[in-house]
Protein backbone atom coordinates (compact mmCIF):
# COMPACT_ATOMS: atom_id res chain seq x y z
CA UNK A 1 0.00 0.00 0.00
CA UNK A 2 1.35 3.62 -0.67
CA UNK A 3 1.47 5.98 1.84
CA UNK A 4 -0.93 9.00 1.43
CA UNK A 5 -0.52 12.21 2.26
CA UNK A 6 -2.82 13.28 5.39
CA UNK A 7 -3.71 16.46 3.29
CA UNK A 8 -5.30 13.57 0.68
CA UNK A 9 -7.44 11.73 3.37
CA UNK A 10 -10.48 12.67 5.13
CA UNK A 11 -11.61 11.36 8.12
CA UNK A 12 -15.54 10.18 7.70
CA UNK A 13 -15.85 8.27 10.84
CA UNK A 14 -13.33 7.46 14.21
CA UNK A 15 -16.18 6.64 16.04
CA UNK A 16 -15.19 8.71 19.15
CA UNK A 17 -17.65 11.50 18.62
CA UNK A 18 -21.11 10.56 20.25
CA UNK A 19 -22.99 11.93 16.88
CA UNK A 20 -21.78 9.29 14.83
CA UNK A 21 -23.87 6.78 16.88
CA UNK A 22 -27.11 8.02 14.21
CA UNK A 23 -26.47 4.05 12.22
CA UNK A 24 -29.15 2.38 11.61
CA UNK A 25 -29.94 -1.33 11.59
CA UNK A 26 -31.57 -2.67 8.48
CA UNK A 27 -32.14 -6.55 8.33
CA UNK A 28 -33.63 -8.99 5.53
CA UNK A 29 -36.84 -9.23 7.89
CA UNK A 30 -37.83 -6.03 5.91
CA UNK A 31 -38.39 -8.73 3.54
CA UNK A 32 -39.44 -11.68 5.89
CA UNK A 33 -36.09 -13.06 6.67
CA UNK A 34 -34.63 -14.23 9.76
CA UNK A 35 -31.23 -12.47 10.13
CA UNK A 36 -30.73 -10.04 13.21
CA UNK A 37 -28.24 -7.59 14.21
CA UNK A 38 -27.11 -4.90 15.93
CA UNK A 39 -24.40 -2.40 16.58
CA UNK A 40 -22.90 -0.72 19.66
CA UNK A 41 -20.19 2.47 19.69
CA UNK A 42 -18.15 1.28 22.63
CA UNK A 43 -14.43 2.85 23.61
CA UNK A 44 -13.96 5.05 20.10
CA UNK A 45 -15.45 0.84 18.27
CA UNK A 46 -17.89 0.44 15.85
CA UNK A 47 -19.40 -2.99 16.88
CA UNK A 48 -21.50 -4.53 14.33
CA UNK A 49 -22.39 -8.29 15.14
CA UNK A 50 -25.50 -10.49 14.88
CA UNK A 51 -26.74 -13.86 12.93
CA UNK A 52 -27.27 -13.98 9.68
CA UNK A 53 -29.99 -16.70 8.38
CA UNK A 54 -31.15 -17.92 5.58
CA UNK A 55 -34.89 -19.19 6.29
CA UNK A 56 -38.12 -17.47 4.65
CA UNK A 57 -35.67 -16.57 1.81
CA UNK A 58 -33.38 -14.37 4.13
CA UNK A 59 -30.29 -13.61 4.09
CA UNK A 60 -28.46 -10.33 4.86
CA UNK A 61 -27.97 -8.01 7.63
CA UNK A 62 -26.60 -4.70 7.22
CA UNK A 63 -26.00 -1.13 9.24
CA UNK A 64 -26.04 2.28 7.56
CA UNK A 65 -25.88 5.94 8.02
CA UNK A 66 -27.48 9.08 6.34
CA UNK A 67 -23.79 10.96 5.12
CA UNK A 68 -24.82 13.66 2.35
CA UNK A 69 -21.21 14.33 1.18
CA UNK A 70 -19.45 15.54 -1.66
CA UNK A 71 -16.27 12.73 -2.02
CA UNK A 72 -15.77 14.05 -5.93
CA UNK A 73 -11.99 14.83 -4.63
CA UNK A 74 -11.33 11.31 -3.28
CA UNK A 75 -11.28 7.80 -4.99
CA UNK A 76 -12.21 5.83 -2.51
CA UNK A 77 -12.66 4.52 0.94
CA UNK A 78 -10.55 3.03 3.90
CA UNK A 79 -11.41 0.98 6.58
CA UNK A 80 -9.75 -0.52 9.59
CA UNK A 81 -11.40 -3.21 10.39
CA UNK A 82 -11.45 -6.17 12.57
CA UNK A 83 -13.49 -9.06 11.74
CA UNK A 84 -14.61 -12.74 12.06
CA UNK A 85 -13.12 -13.85 8.53
CA UNK A 86 -15.62 -13.14 6.44
CA UNK A 87 -16.40 -11.20 3.53
CA UNK A 88 -18.76 -7.63 4.19
CA UNK A 89 -19.55 -5.12 1.70
CA UNK A 90 -19.26 -1.02 2.00
CA UNK A 91 -22.15 0.17 0.10
CA UNK A 92 -22.89 4.10 -1.08
CA UNK A 93 -25.91 5.34 -1.78
CA UNK A 94 -26.20 8.71 -3.96
CA UNK A 95 -29.22 9.89 -5.85
CA UNK A 96 -29.53 7.52 -8.49
CA UNK A 97 -33.06 5.64 -7.93
CA UNK A 98 -33.74 2.13 -9.97
CA UNK A 99 -38.04 2.68 -10.31
CA UNK A 100 -37.69 5.23 -7.61
CA UNK A 101 -35.81 3.43 -4.85
CA UNK A 102 -32.17 3.94 -4.26
CA UNK A 103 -29.70 2.15 -6.64
CA UNK A 104 -26.73 0.88 -3.85
CA UNK A 105 -22.70 0.60 -5.32
CA UNK A 106 -21.02 -1.64 -3.47
CA UNK A 107 -17.22 -2.95 -3.12
CA UNK A 108 -16.50 -6.47 -1.32
CA UNK A 109 -14.14 -6.40 1.38
CA UNK A 110 -12.53 -9.65 3.31
CA UNK A 111 -11.60 -9.69 6.87
CA UNK A 112 -8.99 -11.79 8.98
CA UNK A 113 -10.90 -13.42 11.89
CA UNK A 114 -9.55 -11.50 15.13
CA UNK A 115 -6.73 -9.47 13.45
CA UNK A 116 -7.21 -5.33 13.21
CA UNK A 117 -6.22 -4.60 9.18
CA UNK A 118 -6.71 -1.79 6.61
CA UNK A 119 -8.84 -2.78 3.70
CA UNK A 120 -9.90 0.05 0.98
CA UNK A 121 -12.34 0.28 -1.62
CA UNK A 122 -12.23 2.28 -4.98
CA UNK A 123 -14.65 4.55 -6.21
CA UNK A 124 -14.07 2.86 -9.66
CA UNK A 125 -14.49 -0.36 -8.74
CA UNK A 126 -18.17 0.06 -7.28
CA UNK A 127 -20.78 -2.65 -8.98
CA UNK A 128 -24.52 -0.81 -9.01
CA UNK A 129 -27.41 -2.85 -7.73
CA UNK A 130 -31.32 -2.97 -6.63
CA UNK A 131 -31.75 -6.19 -3.94
CA UNK A 132 -29.27 -7.80 -5.48
CA UNK A 133 -29.92 -7.71 -8.85
CA UNK A 134 -26.67 -6.12 -11.10
CA UNK A 135 -27.22 -2.75 -12.78
CA UNK A 136 -24.40 -2.31 -15.38
CA UNK A 137 -26.38 0.88 -17.01
CA UNK A 138 -25.27 2.97 -13.82
CA UNK A 139 -22.37 4.87 -12.85
CA UNK A 140 -21.36 6.13 -9.17
CA UNK A 141 -20.92 9.71 -8.88
CA UNK A 142 -18.90 10.40 -5.16
CA UNK A 143 -20.38 14.31 -5.48
CA UNK A 144 -23.79 13.05 -4.33
CA UNK A 145 -23.17 10.19 -1.68
CA UNK A 146 -26.41 10.04 0.81
CA UNK A 147 -25.73 6.75 2.51
CA UNK A 148 -23.10 4.79 4.13
CA UNK A 149 -23.69 1.24 4.98
CA UNK A 150 -21.59 -2.02 6.04
CA UNK A 151 -23.77 -5.53 4.42
CA UNK A 152 -23.13 -9.06 5.38
CA UNK A 153 -25.02 -11.25 3.06
CA UNK A 154 -22.30 -13.85 2.19
CA UNK A 155 -24.53 -16.98 2.25
CA UNK A 156 -23.06 -18.18 5.30
CA UNK A 157 -25.23 -18.22 8.02
CA UNK A 158 -24.69 -18.48 11.64
CA UNK A 159 -23.09 -15.42 14.29
CA UNK A 160 -20.81 -12.89 12.83
CA UNK A 161 -18.69 -9.73 14.66
CA UNK A 162 -17.59 -7.45 12.93
CA UNK A 163 -15.19 -4.06 14.57
CA UNK A 164 -15.03 -1.01 12.59
CA UNK A 165 -12.25 1.51 14.05
CA UNK A 166 -12.56 4.31 11.16
CA UNK A 167 -13.31 5.25 8.20
CA UNK A 168 -11.34 7.17 5.61
CA UNK A 169 -11.89 8.72 2.29
CA UNK A 170 -8.36 8.85 0.26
Amino acid sequence: MQAVDASETKTLFSFDNPGEGQWLSVNDTVMGGRSDSGLVIRNGILHFSGNLSLENNGGFTSIRHDLPIDLSARTGIRLRVKGDGRSYQLRLQTDSRYFGRPVAFSGTFKTVEGEWTEVEVAFDELQASFRGRQLDEYSFDPAKIEVIGILLGDYNPGPFHLEIDRMIAF
